[in-house]
């Protein structure tokens, strides 16, 4: 019998009638072997919404849709109001009224300068917010001119003008001016006797016309009588007030339409208080 031929124990180990078992030698990997590909990841469970997630989100769509027609209703129901449309418009697209600052004018002839905010155009619903910001931008100080040239418009807007001008200690005038601060006669009439009754000094300019008439609203009311005493009240109390003589209002209620004071007429009312003989 051959005693050379290697016996195999199960394990990997060769053994030999004649030795120990030795171990076969261990096999290095090429590194040219193809690695064997990772596994692949495990997939992700899906996160389940939670109860009502849906109805939530419904639920606020619904409360901002009801949130915007509650807005739009007030929005629509503040511009239906008599006047809100304009009082709208001027604010915020345009004014119906101008101004231009004169930096140096002088009024009666004296020789001394002073600044002025020269105002035209119609009062409209929204003019005396509108002066306020011009006044503040025009930096005028007490003793300065407001010169005015309007053919009227909104009374409650006139009078809120006129308080304000008082406020200031500003001075009035019915003229326009350009740049080098030379005057010209102008008109003011209807509702801007009112703003240039507001002055602390009323110059009268010599070819100036001041004009009044009965006022009258037009907002639909259920008794327009009582209006009517209850406007002329109100002009009666404002005009008391800035000193100038009650019997105006007996003038204004003649008539419907305009009336043109003669210069003498309104120095007898106080509405003019310091006539001046040129422009």
């Amino acid at each position: 019998m051959s005693v050379d031929d290697p016996q195999d124990d199960g394990t990997g180990h060769r053994s030999s009638p004649t030795g120990p078992r030795v171990a076969p030698p261990r096999q290095t990997p090429s590194p040219f072997a193809a690695r064997p590909s990772a596994p692949p990841p495990p997939p992700q469970a899906k996160v389940a919404s939670p109860p009502g997630a849906f109805r939530f989100s419904l639920w606020s769509i619904i409360i901002f849709v009801l949130l915007l027609s509650s807005v739009a209703i007030q929005a629509y129901r503040d511009l239906s109001r008599p006047g809100a449309w304009d009082f709208w418009r001027e604010t915020y697209i345009a004014a119906s009224m101008t101004s231009a600052v004169i930096s140096d004018v002088d009024i009666d002839g004296s020789g001394h300068g002073r600044r002025a905010l020269a105002i035209s155009g119609k009062i409209g619903s929204a003019s005396a917010s509108w002066f306020r910001d011009r006044l503040s931008e025009a930096r005028l100080a007490p003793g300065d001119a407001v010169l005015l040239s309007s053919q009227g418009g909104a009374l409650n807007q006139a009078a809120i003008m006129g308080e304000v001008i008082r406020a200031h200690g500003l001075v009035t005038a019915v003229a326009t001016s350009d740049a080098s601060g030379k005057l010209r006669p102008a008109a003011c009439a209807s509702a801007c006797v009112l703003v240039y009754a507001g002055g602390e000094t009323r110059y009268g300019i010599a070819g100036s016309r001041l004009g009044v008439h009965r006022f009258t609203t037009s907002a639909p009311v259920s008794d327009p009588l009582a209006e009517a005493q209850r406007i002329q009240g109100m002009v009666l109390g404002y005009m008391t007030k800035m000193g100038v003589s009650s019997a105006v209002v007996e003038a204004m209620s003649q008539t419907s339409d305009i009336r043109w004071l003669s210069p003498k007429e309104a120095l007898a009312l106080n509405l003019i208080t310091k006539p001046v003989d040129r422009p």
